[in-house]
């Protein structure tokens, strides 16, 4: 193992160690009556780089307008993808962005941290109970009211999906609100969302039209993933196949690049390939359906309004499934091609 890698295996057993009973006891807020709650400034937290992470932290956040149409959001990420996934949401001030390599930007990991503890919030979300740096920021913060991210057992008997890791910060902030004295708010979390502009969308339009070059509707598909969420060639060109028989008279089958610009079918449909977040999702919200294996992706497209197909192997569909917009995961360890083409039929019909 490199020493770069033990360092950061080495600082996240650390801080593990150090966080793993912070906010155990802080969870239920104490309400008094006597005193009017008046949340105005909010921090959520999620130090993770990762697009889909971000993506992920959109439900969040638009819930935290919805309860409070008038805040002011701060949000504490790692990495810069944030400034492109939360670019139309007005109510966000300031992004604290750590780098993603904290110990080659030292510096700039502390002043971070220290700019954090010196404002005052009103209230402080740790988007991800999982993060040990996220656990102990709100434990520092400076904040009246903190959810530190724990799923009680309240909140696990009352919703069957409360694992997901976009629906889990939601049901706990509205469990934490009721103890202060609000209504309890019974309606659906809010669906990955990045806001695109109409000008966003018609730019995607013309993009599109100028790929498919006719006025059928379009079947997109993403063949890369990383690490062991990545299919095979073999596997992507014999669904490609089935794709190309069942749908091609009525569709478009187009491809979208991932940034390594490779494919997994070797460029046999017709293809598109952007760097531009924003441009990407655009394109995606004129097609049909998305198609992809679990990735950040396949959040984008979640987050672009359209229907989306997660396929997905070794990680758990419950927590990271696409939702909303007629949106599903695929287990295909447990469906078979069939089933596949069955539920995909279901969503273009």
């Amino acid at each position: 193992m490199k020493v770069p890698n033990r360092i950061n295996v080495f600082r996240r057993k650390l801080m593990h160690f150090i966080t793993k009973n912070i906010g155990s006891s802080q969870t239920e807020p104490k309400f008094d009556p006597n005193t009017k709650v008046d949340i105005k400034k909010i921090l959520i937290i999620r130090p993770n780089h990762r697009l889909g992470n971000q993506l992920l932290l959109t439900p969040i956040v638009q819930e935290v307008i919805d309860t409070f149409p008038n805040c002011d959001i701060d949000l504490f990420v790692k990495g810069g993808v944030a400034y492109p996934v939360f670019e139309n949401y007005k109510e966000i001030k300031t992004i604290f962005q750590l780098p993603k390599k904290p110990f080659n930007h030292l510096f700039k990991y502390v002043k971070c941290w220290v700019l954090i503890k010196r404002k005052h919030y009103d209230l402080v979300i740790n988007g991800d109970k999982n993060s040990s740096s996220g656990r102990l920021l709100t434990q520092i913060s400076n904040a009246d009211y903190k959810v530190f991210g724990d799923v009680n057992e309240a909140i696990k008997q009352k919703h069957n999906d409360y694992e997901h890791i976009a629906k889990y910060p939601v049901y706990n902030l509205r469990h934490y609100l009721t103890k202060l004295g609000f209504d309890e708010n019974r309606s659906e979390v809010p669906t990955l969302n990045i806001k695109l502009s109409d000008t966003e969308i018609e730019n995607g339009k013309k993009l599109l039209a100028d790929i498919v070059k006719n006025d059928k509707q379009t079947i997109c598909i993403y063949t890369n993933a990383t690490g062991n969420k990545c299919y095979s060639e073999d596997w992507w060109n014999t669904f490609y196949s089935r794709l190309k028989t069942e749908f091609e008279t009525d569709f478009n089958i187009i491809e979208m690049l991932p940034i390594e610009n490779i494919s997994k079918i070797n460029f046999k449909a017709k293809h598109f390939y952007s760097k531009d977040i924003r441009e990407m999702g655009a394109i995606i919200n004129n097609t049909a359906i998305f198609i992809a294996a679990d990735n950040g992706v396949m959040h984008l497209a979640s987050a672009s309004e359209t229907p989306t197909i997660g396929f997905f192997s070794v990680t758990n569909e419950n927590i990271y499934a696409p939702y909303g917009n007629r949106s599903l995961a695929l287990n295909t360890n447990t469906t078979t091609m069939q089933d596949w083409v069955a539920e995909i039929k279901k969503v273009l019909s």
